[in-house]
């Protein structure tokens, strides 16, 4: 690896109406290197990739790229000198086809006729796919009939094929299968003895160290250090991230597990899954595993009346549940958290106070009548309860960082008061801190007799809080296990249609 830093940011300020979410900042990144980049959500993180990319401007420090200062005042800029971002929040425009999105901005013509060399440019986004290992993507698919983990693929082909020289990932596998994770993996690998640097920002520590060679963690928007990974460890980052140790990374369960709450019989929903059938007790967590696609989180939606069932039998507490629209399962108590909070689970544009008002309306009207006081008190008691980052119940949601917004839309549905809480990756994009706060406030639930099926992609996570763990594959149950019965080789076994 070149000890020569590609790109070096030194004391960056940054305020936003005088609250200062950046302060004194260092960051460097070698040619040749993945660079992780760490913190607790609200930490800076995205702030500083902004500053750098010229979407926001500095109020003060340098930035060199190459050994030369650099003031860029629009990522077109930054990409010019061979920085790449793949953002978080997709890019894709969903009604052109993949070709189309791969050269946005960039088209292949004929001269100046203006008339597109389309033949050309699919054969290069074929190209760029193959390079990820992707190659059941066709280029003249419309890129909304894709899948969140496809179209994050194509957001990553787009930038590899601009010959970078730093490319940013930001929460690059949030929605890959673990297939499509393993390819990425490989290029990253390739990308590096090529001499790219890869700024590798993820919450999810097994990745860290898994590909990462130095890692840096930024606290309150302050630099807190920088760590080659081999002389590291996860306990020490998380120390460093959060100012203090936190302890075992599951909190133990201590919920006694009461009655059936829940039982589904012979459910099916065409073309997507058959022949589920299962129970979820009074004060149990039931994880559900399986690949991406494999069908778990259409069960959850059709369990909750977001979907058509085609065949098949819910019952609540041993009574018939007739849902044929969410409202129906939210007056029998069922709470849902989607797994897409961005156009799922919250309205952007509104604040704390109108999205937590909108699953809680009953709650805080009075003769039919919103009362601001019933309101004010049922938002800032579940702010106060979820540690919820914030400059109060009327900011806008979009303004938060995404693990606060994680927490708005548990807010959400811990004010209904459930019975039943259905978590769809429930800690996607949220640090290491805010996870744990999640499955603290999961275990409270469960001691009340609340019943919570949770959806995960983290086998870590499914092994660390589930008193039972289901296993999902191509749309029926493969296998169920007891806690402490599975590892993570036998739920992967099972996932892939093991026998």
């Amino acid at each position: 690896m070149n000890d020569q830093n590609l790109v070096k940011m030194s004391e960056i300020d940054k305020s936003f109406a005088g609250n200062r979410v950046l302060q004194n900042v260092n960051f460097s990144v070698q040619a040749g290197e993945v660079h992780a980049l760490m913190g607790e959500n609200g930490a800076g993180k995205s702030t500083l990739i902004k500053v750098l990319t010229g979407i926001h401007s500095r109020d003060g420090g340098t930035i060199t790229v190459k050994g030369k200062d650099v003031i860029f005042s629009h990522p077109k800029e930054a990409e010019k000198q061979g920085i790449v971002v793949i953002h978080q929040e997709l890019n894709i425009i969903p009604h052109l086809t993949v070709t189309e999105n791969m050269f946005l901005g960039k088209e292949l013509s004929i001269g100046k006729t203006g008339i597109l060399r389309k033949r050309e440019m699919q054969t290069q986004t074929l190209e760029s796919l193959k390079r990820l290992g992707v190659e059941n993507i066709p280029p003249n698919e419309t890129a909304g009939n894709l899948s969140v983990g496809k179209q994050q693929m194509i957001e990553i082909a787009r930038a590899i094929s601009t010959n970078a020289e730093m490319i940013i990932m930001d929460e690059p596998t949030a929605a890959l299968t673990d297939r499509e994770i393993t390819s990425l993996f490989k290029v990253i690998e390739s990308l590096r003895k090529q001499g790219v640097s890869i700024v590798y920002i993820s919450h999810r520590m097994e990745e860290i160290f898994q590909i990462c060679d130095r890692i840096t963690v930024l606290r309150d928007g302050q630099y807190i250090g920088t760590k080659p990974i081999k002389e590291t460890s996860f306990e020490a980052i998380v120390k460093m991230m959060v100012g203090r140790d936190l302890g075992e990374r599951f909190p133990e369960r201590s919920s006694v597990i009461g009655d059936t709450l829940l039982e589904v019989k012979d459910l099916a929903r065409d073309e997507w899954f058959e022949g589920i059938n299962f129970q979820v007790k009074e004060g149990e967590i039931l994880g559900v595993a399986g690949l991406m696609g494999a069908g778990r989180t259409e069960i959850m939606e059709t369990i909750f009346g977001a979907a058509k069932k085609s065949k098949g039998q819910v019952l609540l507490q041993g009574r018939p549940l007739d849902v044929t629209h969410p409202r129906d399962s939210i007056r029998a108590g069922i709470g849902f958290i989607t797994e897409d909070r961005k156009d799922e689970g919250l309205v952007l544009n509104l604040s704390i106070r109108e999205n937590v008002a909108l699953t809680n309306l009953k709650a805080v009207s009075c003769g039919g009548w919103v009362s601001n006081a019933r309101e004010r008190d049922l938002v800032d008691d579940l702010i106060k309860k979820l540690h919820v980052r914030t400059t109060g119940r009327d900011q806008e949601v979009k303004s938060l960082s995404g693990g606060n917004q994680q927490k708005v839309v548990i807010a959400k549905w811990l004010g209904i008061e459930p019975r039943l809480l259905i978590l769809d990756e429930p800690t996607r994009g949220v640090d290491v801190g805010a996870k744990k706060e999640i499955y603290h406030i999961m275990n409270q639930l469960t001691e009340q007799g609340v019943a919570i099926i949770m959806v995960s992609s983290e086998l870590p996570e499914i092994l660390g809080v589930s008193d039972r763990i289901m296993v999902i594959h191509e749309g029926k149950m493969a296998k169920v296990f007891k806690r402490g019965e599975a590892d993570q080789e036998k739920i992967m076994h099972a996932a892939t249609g093991g026998e």
